[in-house]
């Protein structure tokens, strides 16, 4: 049982003047400084064991939460070789060669990379093109949004996709083999992690929903006390040890843990060319890649939601969307519609009917406005609508799908708000989101004002959310004070 704490002279969001609040049995007992000198929930604050904390004027908001994490890929991915700024593929092999240089790869293993973007590429990437700078070396460059790899001879060797014609392989061809760049051992991976989520809980993280293609039941009961809150998502391939050992979702697996989502990917992805969209591809006839069968996905949304899982299901494109929602409808499911980065017509208000939320990551809006440009160039005006989505009545739910973004909802928050990420102007400014909304889509359905009742997993900060969004960038550069979980703190004040 985490001793009371009193927190004096906080500023709560909007508030004018400082209050004290007072922090016992993981909730917010009392608000104001009368209150505070009660006895909230039995619990004086002058009581003996009660720590005081002056946080003189420091504002103080729920923690925030990130929907959308692949975590043991992520915290592998914090070290690898970043190529989002490589800007042709014979740029991201220079960059290769200067790793290679100064960080060869241990023998054994492959260097690999992440974050390109070939969809704004003027050439083509090539196993042959990567062969010539490396020779015999193993390497594995994996695209932004995940969906695609390219590699050299030994690195399709390494991945055991021997005699692949191209290198570039995409979709299942890719998703297939991936999990062999996190072959680690379990102490290197729970080492990683660790330290990735102890950066989390540094900007203000107190959970998140991890969506690793593993056995996560066995995964996260495995790993020491974690640094945030984790809801373990399961896998179609996983499904059966969920259901044989009656988990359903928000069921407890260990301290912090709890069961998570049927996370189900419908269509590909829009850097790789693979959303599958109600219109071609401008300049082609391609419509991208379908999945799952649509009565496949139906009857397993249904076995899930019977087992009282709900569901998590990835729908980029339009025509993915419209699958989604069929399959959710039929099977009664409930949950969560991921990215619905492109939006028809109609399927907003659907969303809403069927009280689904989405999950949405506004980094992605800003990593991928070129990509967009480009590859949806006669339908960008109802891309990452999100405004679209909350007048819809839609509620949102705010990820960064790391490693495809970095994780930090700061970044995320200012996005949402402004949509530009550089000093061009918003891109399509009319789905700018509020400051109070976008905050709202980040705190896991908390309430921003902090009334008493409310759980105590909390974030301390150096600035005002509201001052800061007044400029393009001022959310991203808020500064945390420090993290609470259940009135604990998880990353300690400064």
């Amino acid at each position: 049982m985490t001793a009371p704490l009193v927190l004096r002279r906080a500023r709560l969001l909007g508030s004018t003047a400082p209050v004290d609040l007072l922090l016992a049995d993981g909730r917010v007992t009392a608000v104001g400084s009368a209150a505070v000198r009660g006895t909230g929930a039995g619990v004086g604050a002058d009581a003996v064991g009660v720590e005081h904390i002056d946080l003189d004027g420091r504002w103080v908001l729920p923690g925030l939460w990130d929907q959308h994490v692949h975590v043991t890929q992520w915290a592998l991915a914090r070290t690898r070789l970043d190529l989002a700024e490589a800007r042709s593929a014979p740029h991201a092999v220079s960059l290769v060669a200067e790793r290679l240089a100064h960080r060869p790869p241990a023998p054994g293993t492959a260097l690999v990379g992440r974050g390109f973007r070939d969809a704004l590429w003027p050439d083509v990437p090539s196993a042959a093109l990567l062969d010539a700078a490396v020779g015999g070396v193993p390497v594995v460059l994996v695209a932004a949004d995940l969906h695609c790899a390219w590699a050299s001879t030994a690195g399709l060797a390494f991945l055991g996709a021997q005699g692949h014609p191209t290198g570039v392989l995409r979709e299942r061809e890719w998703m297939g083999v991936m999990g062999a760049l996190d072959q680690v051992s379990d102490q290197v991976a729970d080492a990683a992690v660790a330290e990735a989520l102890t950066a989390a809980a540094a900007r203000g993280v107190v959970g998140l929903v991890d969506v690793e293609i593993a056995d996560n039941v066995a995964v996260w009961r495995r790993r020491p006390v974690p640094a945030v809150q984790v809801r373990a998502g399961v896998w179609e391939q996983y499904l059966d040890r969920v259901v044989h050992d009656d988990l359903a979702t928000g069921d407890r697996l260990a301290p912090r843990v709890t069961q998570g989502p049927l996370k189900v990917i419908v269509d590909g992805s829009l850097n790789t060319r693979t959303a599958w969209c109600r219109d071609p591809y401008p300049g082609t006839g391609d419509h991208g890649v379908l999945s799952v069968p649509p009565e496949h996905l139906r009857v397993l949304l249904a076995s899930a939601t019977r087992h009282g899982l709900s569901v998590m299901v990835h729908a980029i494109g339009d025509a993915a969307l419209d699958v989604a929602l069929d399959a959710i409808e039929a099977a009664g499911a409930h949950g969560s519609v991921e990215h619905v980065q492109l939006l028809a017509p109609g399927q907003a208000s659907r969303l809403a009917r069927l009280g689904l939320v989405a999950g949405v990551q506004p980094r992605h809006l800003v990593d991928d406005r070129d990509v967009t440009d480009r590859v949806w160039a006669d339908r960008t005006d109802r891309v990452y609508a999100y405004r679209t989505l909350h007048e819809a009545g839609v509620p949102l739910a705010f990820g960064s799908d790391a490693p495809v973004a970095s994780l930090d909802p700061w970044s995320a928050l200012d996005a949402a708000v402004w949509r530009t990420g550089d000093d061009r102007a918003p891109w399509h400014g009319e789905q700018r989101l509020d400051v109070r909304t976008a905050l709202a889509a980040s705190i896991d359905g908390a309430a921003l004002d902090l009334p008493v009742g409310a759980r105590a997993d909390l974030v301390v900060l150096d600035d005002d959310p509201l001052t800061a969004a007044t400029a393009p960038g001022g959310l991203s550069a808020v500064r945390v004070s420090g993290t609470l979980i259940g009135g604990a703190w998880t990353s300690p004040l400064s």
